[in-house]
């Protein structure tokens, strides 16, 4: 991530949080602008779903995690694609990796162990995941175990309550301890969009998370019923815009929980590159947090190659 110049937070300014204002209707109508467009067909979206793959965060976050099933999910992160399938693509030799494998601390050592010297980022989620509700020194002395045991990354749950209760300087001064306690590793701040009821809170709280130094604002926890949508990341991706305009810093942006197709991915990276620019179509400033969408995606790119679709239990995890 060295070529994207990390944003070293601001002092929290509550006249930009304050004069944030959503047009709910406009907001939809755009998002929905999306989904109505001509695909994109034939070379350009097998070009486009490597992009894709490029930018997964393969993620496993279950009660029955094992060093097994981490190792199948480093496997696949290092090797997302058939070889087969490359070779007929003629893009053997560029090295395809997912951008990141993302963990529960536990199982943060194996995975360190299988992805050493792949170029492929570690990350783990912490502070209480997926609810944020441990004791707030527990929190920040998680990222500090999780940041020693090897994770390049830590993906962050934010104090809902603290958004519901527009405490902005509290919720500044939790984000900017955690980024404190990151170090080098970078920050990702999960919304838990699906739970914040309006959009402007939504903004609004993004907002604050840069200011306190978050590298990548995140919308879901995949815990939530409703998760990424393609009118919450419009909100969040125009707050993204606002701050690199105010700031000269570039945030990434994570949409996680529900991408589970390659169509909606193409969306999610038309939405980048028209609202934000070609920068963030690049894993140092875009992430999906899916592991289902990869197995699709593998699934299309074939279907280029030979013209026939497999069944998709020809592209699991390992």
């Amino acid at each position: 991530m060295s070529t994207i110049k990390r944003n070293p937070g601001m002092p929290l300014n509550l006249d930009w949080v304050e004069g944030i204002q959503v047009n709910t209707s406009a907001v939809e109508r755009r998002a929905k602008s999306y989904s109505g467009r001509r695909s994109i067909k034939k070379q350009h979206q097998a070009a486009w779903l490597l992009k894709a793959l490029s930018c997964i965060d393969l993620t496993t976050l279950a009660g029955d995690d094992t060093t097994r099933r981490v190792k199948r999910l480093c496997n696949k992160a290092k090797s997302p694609v058939r070889k087969d399938i490359l070779k007929a693509l003629g893009v053997e030799k560029l090295n395809i990796t997912t951008g990141a494998v993302c963990v529960y601390h536990e199982m943060l050592e194996a995975a360190s162990g299988f992805l050493k010297g792949t170029g492929v980022e570690l990350a783990a989620v912490s502070t209480g995941f997926p609810a944020g509700l441990t004791p707030f020194d527990m929190r920040v002395e998680e990222i500090r175990r999780s940041v020693a045991a090897g994770a390049s990354e830590i993906d962050i749950v934010i104090s809902r309550r603290l958004v519901f209760a527009q405490d902005w300087q509290k919720l500044y001064d939790e984000v900017k301890e955690y980024r404190e306690a990151c170090g080098d590793a970078h920050l990702k701040t999960i919304l838990a969009t699906g739970e914040l009821a309006t959009f402007r809170n939504v903004a609004k709280a993004s907002m604050v998370c840069m200011m306190a130094g978050a590298n990548f604002i995140k919308t879901s926890t995949g815990k939530e019923s409703v998760n990424a949508t393609l009118p919450v990341s419009l909100v969040m991706v125009r707050q993204i815009r606002e701050y690199y305009q105010r700031t000269g810093y570039k945030i990434g942006y994570k949409p996680a929980g529900g991408i589970s197709t390659a169509k909606d991915s193409l969306l999610y990276l038309i939405l980048m590159k028209e609202e934000l620019g070609r920068d963030w179509l690049e894993p140092e400033l875009f992430r999906f947090g899916a592991s289902s969408l990869l197995g699709d995606i593998e699934r299309q790119l074939e279907h280029y190659v030979t013209g026939k679709y497999s069944a998709s239990f020809r592209h699991a995890m390992g």
